[in-house]
């Protein structure tokens, strides 16, 4: 059989999807690549193009392309079925193991998604409070339901309508909003709204429009804050659990919240959503209480596997210390060679999350407004100019970059070179 190119393969998908796509992000112009195979570091398309790959999934792949030990695992699963319907012992070991690194969580439920473990800590918060009203962060992205889907980030910044149509007004009535890093802003609201909000759902790391990390002691003003209010706190760790820290975010930061939301990293590449808390918040969740929260494929036995896995060799093998090492050297290379080259521009990140913003005169980027006043088609000149030398970039401004287990210090240098070339000629 002969493979159809990634520009015949898009002009077919246009004709079965909307926009061509599954995923808003994934479609750019004139035609997104499409991925024949990963492995480690590198993904190749359908046209026998490789790149260095700092998209990764959008994050879960912290270990890199289709790892040998977490596919052995998967392989093993497979032999023995891979959806039951009942549960599995594989569910009480990754949960252990979560639970383990996380001291907010005591008790969780798995969900197949992030959106779905949002949705569910939402729901969980305004059952356990009897409060209707919930603070988010402006840009900050905790999935694709309804009732945060108000100035989100991710897929809907880039497309420039953060409000979706088709959600209705009184969805989205009790969502309130506060920039981030600015714990005087979100003081005011929770004072305007005194015995009404049951939860501020934050990501620490902003990471659908930045990255964007906390300003030393927001993260601390904010726990103080909704603990004086009587206010939950969840933290959405979709993308910073497991990556910044064994126990994400909170650990790497030292900001303990009342809830967890994680996903991605967790399911060692397959479809997985977290929600955990204390049991005091855990046991109203069905069937042990009454907010009520189910689903066919959760806690399946495929991703459980892969995820216990991951973890398993997280612990072993000090990932994280390597690649936020990394991290580390391919911001302040960044750095250097902006500077050098007399350009405009911003290195945010923190950790394995690295980007660059072309801000107006290259000041800092801290919230969702600044970011949206930086050049996002500059942005995708250098995306396309990126691919063209072999390194693939998330091809949106508001998504991060993340580093793997499988990158290598020669796929940091060759970075480096291709970004010195790519920027020289923007």
């Amino acid at each position: 059989m002969i493979e159809m190119r990634s520009e015949e393969l898009y002009a077919l998908a246009m004709r079965y999807m909307p926009g061509g796509v599954s995923s808003p992000v994934r479609a750019y112009k004139p035609y997104p690549f499409y991925a024949k195979s990963g492995k480690g570091s590198r993904i190749c398309d359908v046209d026998g193009n490789e790149y260095i790959d700092y998209c990764l999934a959008y994050g879960p792949l912290i270990l890199g392309h289709a790892h040998e030990e977490v596919k052995d695992a998967v392989i093993a699963q497979l032999e023995r079925g891979w959806l039951f319907g009942t549960p599995h012992e594989g569910e009480i070991e990754l949960a252990k193991r979560i639970i383990a690194h996380y001291p907010s969580i005591e008790m969780l439920r798995f969900v197949n998604t992030g959106s779905e473990a949002t949705m569910a800590g939402i729901r969980l918060a305004r059952g356990f409070t009897g409060r209707n009203k919930i603070i988010k962060i402006e840009g900050g992205f905790h999935g694709a339901h309804d009732g945060v889907l108000v100035k989100a980030g991710s897929g809907a910044t880039t497309l420039g309508i953060p409000d979706s149509r088709g959600v209705p007004p009184d969805m989205v009535k009790n969502t309130l909003q506060v920039p981030f890093n600015d714990a005087s802003q979100l003081e005011r609201v929770l004072d305007a709204n005194d015995g009404e909000v049951a939860a501020v759902i934050i990501e620490p790391v902003m990471g659908n429009v930045g990255p964007i990390p906390p300003e030393e002691g927001y993260l601390e003003e904010v726990r103080r804050l909704t603990r004086e209010n009587d206010v939950l706190l969840i933290f959405d760790e979709v993308i910073t659990g497991f990556r910044l820290a064994h126990g994400g975010a909170q650990e790497y930061y030292n900001v303990v919240p009342d809830m967890t939301i994680l996903g991605k990293i967790a399911g060692g590449g397959f479809p997985i959503g977290i929600v955990g808390a204390g049991k005091a918040i855990m046991e109203l969740v069905a069937p042990s209480g009454g907010v009520y929260q189910a689903g066919t494929f959760s806690g399946n036995p495929v991703t459980i596997a892969a995820g216990i896995k991951t973890i398993e060799i997280l612990e072993r093998d000090n990932v994280l210390t390597r690649i936020n090492a990394l991290g580390d050297s391919i911001r302040a290379a960044l750095r250097d060679l902006l500077h050098d080259a007399g350009v405009e521009a911003y290195v945010s990140g923190v950790g394995s999350m690295f980007k660059i913003f072309f801000s107006p005169s290259g000041i800092p980027v801290r919230n969702y407004s600044d970011a949206l006043r930086c050049d996002r088609e500059r942005y995708l000149r250098l995306f396309h100019k990126m691919l063209s030398c072999g390194v693939f970039l998330p091809p949106s401004q508001f998504e991060t970059n993340f580093i793997s287990f499988a990158h290598t210090d020669e796929d940091i240098e060759k970075t480096i070179e291709a970004y010195k070339s790519c920027i020289a000629g923007l």
